[in-house]
């Protein structure tokens, strides 16, 4: 199957096998690889199968109410559109067809340093699009100024700081299939912009992280003040972490092990929304991606205090299969979804999820 701009008739279940033939083997390699053996890219989805919902079945719910707030800004839906690199690897029209159909549904997307188009030309092929720009950190800090100052220029309204790149994690499956990010793979931001070191420094016996990797948490108010924007922190698996973001000036933190491809072994992000909610929920909006994949895995990480979601993977499969009619027909779905899980649970909207309609798989209902 090749990508075609009809939309594709499938159901979430279908999306990720019939995405592996729309694309090139190494390209799915990159799309689907994590590092090293793959345990937190499996343990992402895995965490998600962990916790049961348990509905409310006498409540008699009505209207179903999707809406939130994302740093204080309403949004129609609770999930976003996360920071994938390369996307015209994928489809000819990459970035600028899941700018599209995101703005066609007012749903928020987020865009990465490493887009395949120029942040500005995804900014113009949808204007009336909610967007954020995600940073990574660049050896040159003037560089990092440039890209947060244009982001604000152009229209994004907040900066996603990615911070758990020191450097790439060991993806193997991605190098078995040739997949090279130092390669041909063309950046839209401009031939100023890196991408993460693929190794260590070795100096004698000893290593040292590359200048790009090496994030503290003085940068995050540099960030704040170039473009005047939010900063959101992304990466962040531990309390004390994202509570030092938040005291230097962060307004939020999304939980995240860069879907499973940088530390295997790292926690999944569900096992560590929890904790993080309770160190900041209060002070700072905390979002969650990795491993979500149906409307009930959304309702599973709001009911343990995530503000949102973001999609990664899913959103690469649909564009894969369809351009802008494959990434509306995913959200169209993934909307209704979560709809039906809201009706389902006897819960009137996204807001009123809270942890008694979860338990343990195998847990006892609660009191």
């Amino acid at each position: 199957m090749s990508p075609t701009e009809s939309s594709p008739r499938w159901n979430l279940s279908d999306l990720e096998r019939a995405a592996e033939g729309a694309v090139r083997p190494d390209v799915w390699a990159y799309i689907q690889g994590g590092s090293g053996d793959e345990r937190t890219l499996r343990e992402n989805v895995g965490a998600f199968r962990r916790r049961a919902l348990l509905p409310r079945t006498l409540t008699g719910a009505g209207t179903l109410d999707l809406g939130t707030r994302f740093l204080g800004t309403e949004v129609a839906v609770p999930f976003f559109v996360a920071p994938t690199a390369y996307q015209r690897e994928i489809h000819p029209d990459g970035e600028a067809a899941v700018a599209r159909a995101c703005a066609a549904r007012g749903v928020l997307a987020a865009y990465s340093t490493l887009s395949s188009l120029s942040l500005e030309q995804i900014a113009s092929a949808a204007p009336g699009g909610a967007r954020w720009f995600q940073l990574y950190p660049q050896a040159d800090p003037s560089v990092s100024r440039s890209l947060v100052e244009r982001a604000a220029s152009a229209g994004y309204s907040a900066i996603v700081v990615t911070v758990d790149v020191p450097v790439l994690g060991s993806r193997d499956r991605q190098s078995r299939l040739g997949f090279a990010m130092d390669g041909p793979v063309p950046i839209g931001n401009g031939p100023a912009v890196r991408q993460p070191a693929r190794a260590l420094d070795r100096d004698g016996d000893r290593y040292r992280v590359p200048a790009p990797g090496r994030v503290n948490l003085d940068f995050l108010g540099d960030v704040g003040s170039w473009g005047g924007l939010p900063v959101l922190v992304k990466g962040i698996l531990r309390a004390d972490e994202a509570r030092a973001a938040v005291e230097h000036g962060a307004a939020g933190v999304v939980v995240s092990n860069h879907g499973g491809r940088q530390l295997d072994g790292a926690a999944a992000t569900l096992d560590a929304l929890s904790v993080i909610v309770d160190a900041i929920g209060e002070r700072a909006d905390v979002f969650l991606d990795g491993g979500v994949r149906r409307g009930s895995d959304i309702a599973v990480a709001l009911a343990l205090g995530a503000t949102g979601v973001g999609l990664g993977r899913p959103i690469l499969w649909s564009l894969a299969l369809g351009g802008e009619g494959g990434v509306g027909q995913y959200l169209d779905l993934l909307r209704s979804e979560l709809a039906n899980t809201l009706a389902q649970l006897g819960c009137p909207s996204v807001a009123a999820l809270d942890r008694s309609f979860l338990a343990e798989r195998g847990g006892s209902g609660s009191e």
